[in-house]
């Protein structure tokens, strides 16, 4: 059984983003004997009652998740232009009552923080971190964005602010590497943060695809979102095709210094145990007049 488990994954639900279908990710998962697979699609929770049944039918352990948009000025703040800033955060839900938070701030992201995109902000972090594991998320996580920002002072008060909303023990650093410049930087960064605060590291694959081959349809899915064309040099683009659904062999080879980060991953799994109930008639009874059915 594989001691490394996805929890930073993408599918189709990440609308024109995301290019993962629910039934060959978890079949790729069984293949690779990972116990457990997350979803964390942006901004929503779409898939997560399809992601759940599937991966239950194939004997993986679902754990639902989604990387929300932390609005930095606020979830009813406006930008000026056409997006404000906002960082991603991942949150996993670790039982019922973290599913009900994690429901809660979504919803909450589109009703009260939809601006071109669904957002959230600490002041619902705060009220809403119950039953939830947080993790800090790629380049755009507002503690990685910091350090490559050359604002590590920021990035560590960002780090140690998580930290306390979520608890210790619940709030990890998140080491990713497709092959960026940045990457490196803010892994260095981010090492340097998790001796200085005691904040454990884990290692993610940030997968938007399933295979490594497919990385240019995603590239032109990209195109259709942002309305550009492949040949557009200034748009919107992932700079490597290492965003796919790695094996452990795979990210073992990624991070060969760091096998504490990559088991991290399986234990954390194992602290998420929310499960979907079926439930029977969830509509109240009402009497009808005699001779009457609920049907006619």
């Amino acid at each position: 059984m594989s001691d490394f488990v996805h929890l930073h994954l993408h599918s189709h639900f990440s609308l024109l983003d995301g290019a993962n279908k629910i039934e060959p990710v978890i079949q790729k998962a069984a293949a690779c004997g990972m116990p457990a697979l997350a979803l964390t699609d942006h901004g929503n929770l779409f898939g997560a009652v399809q992601f759940h049944d599937t991966a239950v039918k194939h004997g993986i352990k679902p754990i639902i998740g989604c990387e929300v948009y932390v609005a930095r000025e606020g979830r009813k703040s406006r930008g000026s232009g056409r997006f404000d800033q906002s960082n991603h955060l991942v949150l996993l839900a670790t039982d019922q009552t973290g599913y009900r938070n994690l429901s809660r701030l979504v919803s909450l992201g589109y009703l009260e923080g939809f601006y071109y995109r669904p957002r959230v902000d600490k002041e619902l972090l705060h009220q809403y971190s119950k039953g939830l594991i947080a993790l800090s998320a790629c380049l755009k996580g507002i503690v990685a964005s910091g350090i490559t920002s050359e604002k590590y002072d920021e990035a560590r008060k960002e780090a140690g602010e998580l930290q306390e909303i979520f608890g210790r023990g619940n709030f990890f650093l998140e080491i990713q590497d497709h092959g960026i410049e940045d990457q490196k930087k803010a892994n260095e960064g981010l090492m340097k943060l998790s001796r200085e605060l005691g904040i454990p590291l884990v290692a993610t694959n940030d997968c938007h695809y399933l295979e490594q081959e497919d990385a240019t349809a995603h590239d032109v899915l990209l195109c259709i979102q942002t309305g550009k064309t492949v040949e557009d040099s200034n748009r919107m683009a992932y700079k490597t095709d290492q965003f796919f659904f790695k094996t452990a062999e795979q990210m073992l080879q990624v991070f060969p210094d760091h096998p504490d980060a990559l088991c991290r991953t399986r234990e954390i799994a194992e602290r998420c145990e929310f499960k979907i109930e079926t439930t029977g008639n969830i509509f109240p009874n009402f009497d009808v007049p005699a001779g009457s059915t609920l049907a006619s």
